[in-house]
């Protein structure tokens, strides 16, 4: 077995962590220069398909009329399934742990009785 890559293509890599469906798609995307690229603090919008991505680097692309910042965790051999998918890359509303709600607080012990 080959050892895992230290880089991939990003339109590659966009496809196994199923943001296009298809990887002529994601090429497409990559080529009208919709996704920047920060990588050892420095940002640049790419347009090439073959541009290398390594774990670490942060990605900002369009996606649903949004623009989503999400930073590359791992680098997969094959698409997999969307479970797997998810953890190649981490949003950043997903890096803080969430609020959890102060202790003695009775409004989840409240029930309704109508």
């Amino acid at each position: 077995m080959s050892e895992p890559a230290e880089a991939q293509r990003i339109d590659l890599w966009l496809w196994h962590a199923r943001f296009y469906k298809t990887r002529s798609l994601a090429t497409a995307i990559v080529a009208k220069g919709r996704i920047r690229v920060t990588s050892n603090g420095l940002t640049r919008r790419i347009s090439k398909p073959a541009t290398l991505v390594r774990a670490g680097d942060t990605l900002t692309l369009l996606r649903n009329g949004s623009i989503v910042c999400l930073t590359i965790l791992a680098l997969a051999e094959r698409r997999g399934t969307a479970t797997q998918a998810q953890a190649l890359y981490q949003l950043p509303d997903e890096a803080q742990p969430d609020a959890s709600p102060a202790q003695g607080s009775r409004s989840d012990d409240r029930v309704s009785t109508r």
